[in-house]
């Protein structure tokens, strides 16, 4: 590999994403499991997973989870270097929690359409029309919007935080208004909604998944409250990423219609072999749109590179990471009896 190859590679970065050099000879297979699990001891590395990762990723990854409890894991590790297999925010995070702390992200352009679509500037604007209103934000949102709210929830501990939030003040709910209206029906508190929506858990067809649903009489829809209420009003359980895994593994059913991102269906057919599952249909046949191809854009091959060259890396303003690190505490203190 030649340095000229390797400089422009990096120069390319802010458009790309991610590092893709030319004449980099790239190991394949078991040997790039390898590769990756030497880079990871040689840096004194931890590898973090989302559920909705690749399953390649998921099974090499150190801690699988959702939010909450990789939030915890980032807070909890002594490693040098994180290697956040995740999308953009999520990494965010984790440098916000560990800012002396390497943070690399296998591909930057892995983003999220609640966090693209919710500003600080935008919470600042409702908070000036609502100047008395407690902002509970959504993880799912950049540092700066996280710089703007009072405390960050995530659906594995949500209706908690919300609950503990003081009755006598109003509270902005952002940026999933799917998942405000759910908490709002859940806790009786009423909330003013940011107008945004997962792209994945809004496509869920409720018609396609009432035939799945006649099709297969004995199975239940299990379905995360990022989805639209027609579809949480069919749903036999709604729950977080974990509390979904987590009711596959215990419940007596044998069969299950999920409603989320289709990725974590690789971690529930690990802890429930026996059982048969079904991701949920959604309104274009013509599409696998139940997967979230900001997920999938991390790879095995982007996660070698950017372990071995440490990049891309995140990196943050001391000022801006200070004020989003508020909420997140906040958010880890009220959550201790959550798993």
């Amino acid at each position: 590999m030649s340095t000229e190859n390797l400089n422009k590679a990096k120069a390319n970065l802010p458009v790309r994403g991610f590092l893709k050099i030319d004449d980099l000879i790239i190991p394949q297979g078991d040997d790039l499991v390898q590769a990756i699990l030497d880079l990871k001891k040689e840096k004194n590395a931890v590898i973090l997973a989302h559920y909705y990762q690749p399953p390649a990723i998921q099974d090499i990854a150190d801690y699988l989870g959702d939010s909450l409890q990789l939030a915890r894991a980032a807070k909890d590790t002594d490693a040098d270097m994180i290697a956040f297999c995740g999308v953009h925010f999520m990494a965010e995070a984790a440098k916000i929690l560990n800012p002396s702390k390497k943070v690399v992200l296998p591909d930057t352009q892995a983003g999220c359409s609640l966090a693209d679509g919710c500003s600080g500037e935008g919470l600042r604007a409702m908070r000036a029309k609502h100047p008395d209103a407690l902002i509970a934000t959504y993880i799912n949102c950049n540092a700066e919007t996280k710089a703007e709210s009072d405390i960050i929830v995530t659906s594995s501990n949500a209706e908690t935080i919300i609950r503990s939030l003081p009755t006598d003040r109003p509270i902005i709910f952002a940026p999933d208004k799917n998942l405000g209206r759910f908490l709002m029906k859940k806790t009786g508190r009423d909330m003013i909604l940011w107008d945004g929506t997962c792209i994945v858990h809004e496509a869920f067809s409720m018609e396609r998944i009432a035939q799945q649903l006649a099709e297969n009489p004995h199975a239940k829809l299990i379905a995360h409250p990022e989805s639209e209420s027609a579809v949480l009003d069919l749903a036999h359980f709604v729950g977080s990423t974990s509390a979904l895994l987590n009711f596959v593994e215990k419940d007596d059913a044998q069969e299950f219609i999920v409603a989320t991102e289709e990725g974590i269906l690789h971690e529930m057919k690990k802890r429930a072999p026996h059982k048969k599952l079904m991701p949920a249909l959604v309104f274009d046949e013509s599409c696998n749109c139940s997967e979230c191809f900001y997920m999938k854009r991390n790879t095995l091959e982007k996660l070698y590179l950017c372990m071995k060259y440490e990049l891309p890396e995140i990196t943050m303003d001391e000022e801006l990471r200070l004020k989003a690190l508020k909420p997140i505490e906040k958010m880890l203190e009220l959550s201790t009896t959550i798993k």
